[in-house]
């Protein structure tokens, strides 16, 4: 079965509540900037069409000069060359904080910087959290202009959040350090993987390791209802020695301190090129018996300090320049469909993509609740010791 997380029900970042980030900006988020001379403002812009239009949301933008960002790695699904895009495009200047930090992170430097101008603008959610600010009422309401193209299931009615790309959980393998690279979650409990096994995160703060957890469940006789399975197969990994609690990072896989790293295919896909110049020959496999995707969402910060460069941001992500970026770092793109439709879709970064089967199916939020519970209770004791 290949299993597709929408945002309505994916988890990205912590469930339990991570250690808020130091602060050290002080004074509030300034207004002036984000008003146009007819007197719209772009914070309370529910489309590009409230301020005016997206010329004048661009001057808007350029206005204020600068957008706020946070855990959005270079290496991570191409976000390297949209911010280059971006900033190539607009003139705007984009400070990216923590880019290795989780969706909780981001949750926590929005709540805890509230009226502060160091507040993120922009977020890059896993759905559980993107539903969880939404409920907090963290999220601005915005539709981008491509918003009726996004799938039905994949955008929050009012635009709060919605689903930008995706990927499937991976396999990915250092084949000149691994005799036999694994192919499937039955391959990782054997003996000659003994310390090699990893993911890239905690799966109660990463949707990336959530994602593997779950992968594992479905592997190993869970459903969506059921993701026990999965914590019992990371203990087992523990228990024979094969799993290393080093989170696999770039820097670890190149010094080679995580040979087997279970990641989203885009991650290790996008690995494999980087790494080619480097030595090291780093192979992708989708387990073919756990097959399991998701997408992130983005989202507005309700109380941005740049709420116009904020929403060009977004325009920008959901034009064909910014889906095809994310495209060509082994991404799936929310519009894809819809760009193979009208013909914009880079079809030579299509073909890269990992080859998967299968028909999708979606869990409910309802099975989100329960194994974020589950995982929150029994991640720790799985992997201790």
């Amino acid at each position: 079965m290949t299993v597709f997380l929408p945002r309505t029900a994916v988890l990205t970042g912590g469930l339990a509540v991570a250690a808020a980030l130091a602060l050290s900006a002080c004074g509030a988020a300034p207004d002036d900037k984000s008003t146009t001379a007819d007197g719209k403002s772009a914070a309370t812009a529910t489309s590009a069409a409230d301020i005016g239009g997206l010329d004048a949301l661009v001057k808007a933008a350029k206005k204020e000069g600068t957008l706020h960002a946070i855990a959005l790695p270079r290496d991570w699904a191409n976000y390297g060359a949209l911010i280059d895009g971006f900033k190539k495009k607009y003139g705007i200047k984009i400070e990216v904080e923590n880019p290795d930090g989780a969706s909780q992170d981001e949750i926590n430097a929005v709540t805890s910087r509230k009226g502060q101008d160091r507040a993120p603008d922009v977020l890059d959610l896993g759905s559980s959290f993107a539903l969880s600010a939404a409920q907090q009422g963290l999220l601005a309401p915005y539709k981008v202009t491509a918003f009726a193209d996004i799938p039905e299931g994949q955008k929050d009615a009012r635009g709060r959040w919605f689903n930008d790309y995706g990927g499937y959980i991976s396999i990915g393998c250092d084949a000149k350090k691994v005799k036999e690279c694994p192919k499937t979650f039955k391959d990782l409990l054997k003996p000659e993987y003994k310390g090699q096994v990893a993911l890239n995160g905690n799966p109660t703060k990463s949707g990336s390791a959530f994602g593997g957890v779950y992968a594992a469940s479905l592997a190993n006789g869970g459903s969506f209802d059921d993701i026990q399975p999965g914590l019992d197969f990371f203990a087992k990994l523990k228990k024979n020695g094969n799993y290393t609690p080093v989170e696999s990072t770039p820097a670890t896989v190149e010094k080679g301190e995580t040979p087997i790293s279970i990641d989203w295919d885009y991650l290790n896909a996008g690995y494999a090129d980087e790494f080619k110049s480097k030595g090291v020959d780093w192979t992708v496999t989708v387990p073919s018996d756990g097959k399991f995707s998701q997408y992130y969402s983005q989202a507005i910060n309700k109380d941005a300090p740049h709420p116009a460069a904020a929403r060009l941001w977004q325009e920008y992500l959901y034009s064909t320049e910014g889906q095809n970026l994310w495209l060509k770092g082994y991404a799936r793109p929310a519009l894809m469909t819809a760009m193979q439709t009208a013909g914009t879709l880079d079809k030579t970064a299509a073909a890269k993509l990992p080859a998967v089967s299968g028909t999708p199916s979606f869990p409910t939020e309802a099975q989100q609740a329960k194994a974020k519970t589950v995982l929150a209770q029994g991640w720790g004791k799985a992997v201790s010791g």
